[in-house]
């Protein structure tokens, strides 16, 4: 990938939404709705606070997380859908 996130933001790739319901019923495409959990690909610097400081990010590289429904921006490259979102639009990191 020949993306670098800058500032506070991450590159998340979507985990695969469910085939079946817990009761088993194959669920066609059309019905999905696009997961809200992925995989953190990269993570910017940090961004800046009003004195010049370099705030870290929390999430790293490899976490899975959980991120708001409308968050972040669709990107399409190499053949792959990746997210770029701003950290705060992540939730929680699942463990």
């Amino acid at each position: 990938m020949n993306i670098k996130p800058l500032h506070d933001h991450v590159i998340v790739s979507r985990l695969e939404s469910e085939e079946k319901t817990p009761g088993g019923i194959i669920i066609p495409d059309t019905a999905k709705e696009k997961p809200q959990e992925g995989k953190v690909l990269a993570v910017g610097p940090g961004r800046l606070d009003k004195e010049g400081n370099r705030i870290t990010p929390e999430v790293k590289e490899g976490d899975k997380v959980l991120f708001t429904k409308w968050g972040g921006t669709e990107v399409k490259t190499d053949g792959r859908e990746f997210m770029i979102m701003k950290e705060d639009d992540i939730l929680a990191v699942l463990e």
